[in-house]
């Protein structure tokens, strides 16, 4: 009840009336401030729920599909979560059989629906390693690689126009011979439309000097049709890895490397991804682990994340894939203000040493950044995949 009709109500009648009207007005105004305390506790309630990071398994490992990883997450325009990964049902080795799996979260990931199966394996080995991309013209694109052998590695795009309800036919994107890899949650698109698919192209994988080297498929036509760049960029020992692409306020776009030197190397375009410059040193430490770049909507803000433990062992094993050149843990983040010239603090989001984090995809919505990336212990056999929202105001060390 409005005050103003409080104070505008007693005084006047039998002095029994107006101890009624008194005792009634001391209840009325008792009300009023339940309700003034209700209201202020409703807003920290609020603002509590605005600082939750919320965590949940999307898909935890068994002995029958012992390797849950490389996801991707889509928001959906009713608001629900749209989660693809793959899921190995046939070992855990890069080359064992997997499908693409699917679920739906509608409580923000607290809770996820049972997986249905978004792709069947299509490879004489498996299909794996989702990214998912909302294009300008609303269509969902959902790319992913189909594994043949150690020598035939190729990327496929599918195109759905209603809502991630039904898929097109596949699309081949890297139609050059060779063994190419694209991680999850790679593809993106240009202001200009243009859309950027990253990968590390070598003639075979697996063996001592696998010489990675890194290009670009280009698609100016919303993914129906590709072509690769004409420049490619390596880096010392095993190669220039496993790419990822942000586009630049002024319109350049920065590619970060994984390498075998203790750091993340960049690459730069100055026309849209067809060339590109010679890589170096990003400057931030890295063992030979996949990062994970972003840039926030709205602020052009640069998330990174990575592992930055750097602890070299023997050369050769590092060569051979036995030893990452450090462990994948803690699994870390910090924001840039200025694409990376400074960063903030480092903020870790996994920090268990007896298990390992990496893979990760990062979505971007209402405030917050979606993360998935698997979960292994160390020592184990199973890999499962987690997911996590964490409020943008967490990474800069903010409250609100």
């Amino acid at each position: 009840m409005p005050a103003s009709r409080v104070r505008g109500s007693g005084g006047f009648g039998p002095l029994p009336l107006r101890r009624r009207k008194g005792r009634r007005y001391a209840r009325i105004g008792a009300r009023v401030l339940s309700l003034a305390r209700v209201g202020l506790l409703g807003c920290c309630l609020s603002a509590s729920a605005a600082e939750e990071i919320i965590e949940s398994f999307l898909a935890r490992a068994t002995t029958e599909n012992p390797r849950h990883t490389e996801a991707d997450v889509l928001v959906c325009r009713d608001g629900s979560l749209l989660a693809a990964w793959s899921e190995f049902y046939g070992g855990s080795r890069d080359d064992a059989p997997a499908r693409i799996s699917a679920a739906r979260s509608r409580d923000g990931g607290r809770t996820w629906e049972a997986p249905t199966t978004l792709q069947e394996n299509s490879g004489r080995a498996n299909v794996m390693s989702v990214s998912l991309l909302r294009s300008r013209t609303g269509d969902v694109l959902f790319f992913y690689l189909q594994k043949n052998s150690l020598t035939d590695l190729k990327v496929y795009v599918r195109r759905s126009t209603d809502e991630a309800q039904t898929w097109g036919a596949p699309v081949l994107v890297t139609a050059d011979p060779g063994y190419h890899v694209m991680n999850n949650a790679r593809v993106i698109q240009l202001r200009s439309g243009r859309l950027l698919a990253p990968v590390a192209s070598t003639a075979r994988v697996w063996t001592k000097n696998d010489d990675f080297r890194t290009s670009v498929y280009l698609s100016d036509d919303d993914g129906r049709t590709w072509r690769r760049s004409p420049t490619s960029v390596s880096a010392p020992k095993r190669g220039a890895m496993e790419p990822g692409l942000v586009e630049r306020r002024d319109g350049r776009v920065l590619q970060i490397i994984r390498t075998q030197t203790g750091y993340i190397w960049q690459s730069l375009s100055e026309d849209g991804g067809e060339t590109w410059s010679a890589a170096e040193s990003w400057g931030i430490e890295s063992p030979e682990s996949p990062a994970t770049l972003a840039v926030v909507p709205g602020t052009g803000d640069w998330l990174l994340v990575w592992n930055p433990h750097v602890a070299w062992g023997d050369p050769e094993k590092t060569v051979l894939g036995a030893n990452h050149g450090g462990p994948r843990t803690p699994l870390a983040a910090m924001l840039s203000r200025d694409e990376g010239k400074t960063w903030g603090p480092r903020r870790n989001l996994e920090e268990d040493p007896a298990s390992t984090y990496a893979y990760t995809s990062v979505t971007f919505h209402a405030g917050r950044a979606l993360l998935t990336y698997y979960h292994f212990p160390v020592g184990g056999k199973l890999l499962s995949l987690k997911f996590k929202s964490v409020p943008l105001a967490w990474f800069a060390g903010e409250r609100r």
